[in-house]
């Protein structure tokens, strides 16, 4: 799993943070060496001079008690131990730095010891070369460790505020995106209402007047066509009226064909109205929530005209749904009656809740010759049906439709060969969120 985001946002977080890391890095680094390193150096340099006066006279042999007087140690505070005394005073609780210790051993001409202990105040432990085993005690007023620690903590802090501004700074950039992508995803299902406030930077302007021009022209391109089609099922309406009525008047000797012609003409308007209803434009707001069971209910009811039978198990307590009742029920319908006409047993309907998915399933199973594999997607093209396994009847919308009518809704339609033969025919429709 890449930790590189794929989001605009992410990535605009990400790239920020990084930047801001290296520069705390590099900021560390340089402070540490121009800054902190030739601060300690100085503090050392100074108290090497300290420990070269406690030590002036001991090559001569001269007692260092004789030599050094009293008022010196009682105006710098600076003491002098044997190794006991001064394990008993807490060198023992004292890190030796290495560093210190090297540029005290350069300052004292031969091997030297630095070792500090944190409190308050501070305290240079040095055991200088010209007399091993003592200990030379500097406290340090006024530099203790929260002092020491300080740098850190700053830079610390500042990192996480520039990386807190370059996250609400990256937050406000892709605010105009978020909004173009939730505007996007309703143009898909066929909602062009929304209209973008044209804000942000100057490309994201840009790219939100763009698209507000381009919903706009499929929306204008939109209701022309269904001003065409609607134009068109009326035109084509008035003279299958009359060749209905002019079918009515013909002899009684004709009657053969008068039924075929009647046929004919049922079949052509139930076609056109196939055409208006996959050309009708399902908006969300029309959505509400309902009980699906209910509407699946209505529908089986309604479809025991057909004299089949028709067999449902709905899940008790299903959870609501948002939706359009009237647009559900042509979506069972037409399941069920693609079910009645490419079958001849009974038909099960069924629903259940997907806990795991939070969305209810209705089922329409049937068995019938059921449809290859390869064309299983295919048929819900507009125009294709499934002509090797279930005849060719119709126009080829019915599942175009069912799937448009569902995508409104926000979810999926799938169909399955059933093991033994038959068709499952499966709507899957998110429940609400409450």
């Amino acid at each position: 799993m890449s930790i590189f985001p794929r989001s605009a946002f992410g990535q605009t977080v990400f790239f920020v943070g990084a930047l801001l890391l290296i520069n705390q890095i590099v900021s560390y680094i340089t402070v540490t060496l121009y800054v902190v390193k030739p601060t300690f150096e100085q503090v050392n340099l100074m108290l090497a001079k300290q420990v070269k006066t406690v030590f002036i006279d001991m090559e001569d042999g001269v007692e260092m008690n004789s030599v050094i007087s009293k008022k010196f140690f009682e105006i710098t505070e600076i003491d002098v131990m044997t190794q006991r005394e001064a394990y008993a005073n807490g060198l023992g609780q004292a890190r030796e730095y290495t560093m210190l210790s090297r540029s005290m051993s350069e300052q004292l001409n031969g091997s030297a010891r630095v070792m500090i202990s944190q409190g308050d105040p501070l305290v240079y432990w040095v055991e200088a070369p010209q007399a091993p085993g003592y200990w030379v005690r500097v406290p340090l007023s006024g530099f203790t460790e929260t002092n020491v620690q300080f740098l850190v903590f700053y830079l610390s802090t500042i990192g996480f505020l520039s990386v807190l501004g370059g996250w609400l700074f990256a937050r406000h950039l892709n605010k105009p995106l978020r909004a173009l992508q939730v505007a996007a995803g309703k143009v898909g299902v066929g909602d062009f209402s929304t209209r973008l406030s044209e804000e942000g930077s100057t490309e994201v302007i840009e790219v939100t007047r763009a698209f507000n021009q381009m919903s706009k022209g499929i929306a204008e391109l939109e209701n022309d066509r269904r001003l065409m089609m609607a134009g068109v099922s009326h035109d084509l309406r008035t003279p299958l009226t009359r060749i209905r009525l002019a079918t009515e008047m013909m002899n009684d000797e004709d009657d053969y064909l008068r039924e075929g012609i009647i046929d004919d003409i049922e079949d052509m308007n139930a076609i056109i109205d196939q055409f208006i209803e996959y050309l009708r434009h399902h908006n969300t707001a029309e959505l509400i929530l309902d009980d699906i069971n209910r509407v699946v209910e209505d529908v089986v009811h309604l479809e025991q005209q057909h004299q089949r039978e028709i067999r449902l198990a709905a899940q008790d307590n299903l959870p609501s749904v948002m939706m359009n009742a009237v647009a559900l029920k042509r979506v069972i319908t037409n399941m069920i009656e693609n079910a009645i006409r490419y079958s001849d047993g009974s038909i099960d309907v069924e629903t259940h809740y997907i806990v795991s998915k939070k969305q209810v399933m209705i089922c329409v199973k049937d068995r019938g010759p059921g449809i290859p594999e390869s064309e299983l997607e295919k048929v819900f093209e507009p125009f294709t049906r499934g002509d090797l396994a279930r005849g060719s009847e119709g126009s080829g919308l019915g599942l175009a439709i069912i799937k448009r009518i569902i995508s409104t809704h926000g979810g999926s339609v799938k169909l399955r060969n059933r093991k033994g033969g038959g068709l499952s025919a499966e709507v899957y429709l998110p429940v609400a969120k409450g």
